[in-house]
């Protein structure tokens, strides 16, 4: 079986999302890259969580060809493959429904600087792009050109969509998306209440330089 440890990370993780609220029903998806033989574990279409089994898991390459599995890949498997073309340094992708991401996103509106957790995206603005149909190749080159134009973020909102968010490793990812949705909800919270005061772009760049020495 080819990338055995991503399908089981891909299937403890997926549990993760759900049981965190990130995802509803059979909405979002996982994914792990390995760059050594240029290819990517992919949760499969349509299957819930804890009804999904490494060997449901398919094993593609970046170009969309299917190298082992019986199930159809998630129908995003275009924009998991945008981030590994575009983040030479991305291993894992999670892509959620987070509900107060996903808010966010209906008003077309970018994460912003309301808590320093916002910072494991990279950057102080988490981009919104516009809304292009699900599962599509053009919403893959939609997120493409905004990973272009952001070059530090890992993470991008989809309008009317959701939340994608790469890092070094699934349970990096999964934490990410975990932090966004967070930030996403003091944001949301904040513009209910009033106009949010921003952490300026000189105090995020003292928070990621902290960053860089932060945990073990």
């Amino acid at each position: 079986m080819l990338m055995r440890e991503a399908c089981e990370q891909i299937v403890e993780y997926g549990k993760r999302v759900y049981e965190s609220g990130l995802c509803v029903g059979t909405s979002g998806n996982l994914s792990v890259y390995d760059p050594a033989h240029g290819t990517m574990a992919i949760s499969p279409s349509g299957i819930g969580y804890f009804e999904t089994s490494p060997s449901d898991v398919v094993i593609m390459d970046l170009e969309g060809h299917v190298l082992e599995g019986t199930r159809r890949p998630s129908s995003e498997f275009a924009l998991h493959s945008a981030f590994y073309l575009h983040r030479p340094d991305a291993r894992a992708v999670v892509h959620t429904h987070s509900p107060y991401a996903t808010t966010l996103a209906a008003l077309r509106e970018p994460i912003r600087a309301v808590h320093f957790a916002i910072m494991g995206s990279g950057v102080d603005e988490v981009p919104c792009v516009p809304y292009v149909t699900f599962g599509t190749q053009e919403l893959a080159d939609t997120v493409s050109a905004a990973l272009d134009e952001h070059p530090d973020t890992r993470a991008v909102l989809m309008s009317n969509h959701g939340l994608i968010c790469c890092q070094s490793g699934m349970a990096k990812a999964f934490a990410l998306a975990v932090d966004l949705e967070f930030t996403a909800q003091i944001q949301w919270r904040a513009m209910c209440a009033g106009t949010p005061r921003l952490i300026s772009h000189e105090e995020m760049a003292s928070s990621f330089e902290r960053l860089k020495s932060y945990g073990q």
